[in-house]
């Protein structure tokens, strides 16, 4: 929790809604944008979207918190910018990140059936992330795609996005109250605007993770947000040398 004897400023409820939603608006300009790109020259759209978190929100989502850091501390640091810094044993890592990944693998599971309904009968205009494991896509195109999915994808985008939404937006939504968690898993959310069928599961799926970084510390939640994206990357390593082995 914030500590009380160490307040920090607050945004406003305007300043709190740009702050979550531009940088998705960002990115997904980028990966709509350039999917016909990377189609044509045979990468699922993810290419794309990995792209764009090299080009887009490394840049846009660190940077800012750097310049607030330049700001506060007169040169680039994320000290008074970034809370939820308090050390816990080396333990409660194990403990508490396996704790919400089941938990938050569970909902995310249960939920399946809720995104394909919404995908189907509310987006089915907007395009597929391909994840490049359904189609003939190259041994060679997913093995760069899934190089780049596991740094950026998998390690990067989440240390970012923690630091940034957990870490920064977070603790500055005083204006909401109790319902400062629920408010900022909504609008997590609708960031993810590359797949909007799943607003509804992640605004329920990632409170777990809210919930643990507010109560422990941001290391935690970056932890357990590099394992949930790691799976993906497990499933891709998989499908390779599945391909290999036929060869």
């Amino acid at each position: 929790m914030m500590n009380q004897n160490n307040p920090v400023e607050q945004h406003s409820v305007g300043q709190s809604v740009l702050l979550h939603l531009l940088p998705g608006f960002l990115i997904g300009g980028f990966y709509f944008a350039t999917i016909p790109f990377f189609h044509q020259r045979g990468y699922p759209s993810m290419m794309a979207l990995l792209c764009a978190i090299v080009v887009v929100l490394i840049p846009v989502e660190l940077g800012y918190l750097l310049y607030e850091g330049k700001k506060k501390n007169g040169r680039f640091s994320l000290q008074g910018v970034v809370l939820y810094r308090t050390s816990i044993p080396i333990w409660q890592y194990f403990l508490w990140s396996l704790v919400i990944l089941i938990v938050m693998g569970l909902i995310f599971t249960l939920m399946k059936p809720v995104d394909a309904f919404l995908q189907q009968n509310l987006y089915s205009w907007v395009p597929v992330l391909e994840s490049g494991l359904q189609t003939g896509y190259s041994q060679r195109v997913l093995i760069e795609t899934y190089v780049m999915l596991a740094i950026f994808g998998a390690v990067v985008a989440p240390t970012v996005e923690e630091l940034f939404f957990r870490g920064f937006l977070l603790p500055r939504m005083e204006y909401a109250g109790k319902w400062a968690p629920l408010l900022h898993s909504f609008l997590f959310g609708l960031y993810h605007i590359w797949t909007p069928w799943m607003f509804i599961t992640r605004t329920v799926g990632m409170l777990p993770l809210i919930y643990g970084v507010q109560r422990r510390n941001l290391n935690l939640g970056i932890v357990t947000h590099i394992l949930i994206n790691l799976v993906d990357v497990i499933a891709g390593v998989s499908f390779i040398i599945g391909m290999s082995s036929l060869r």
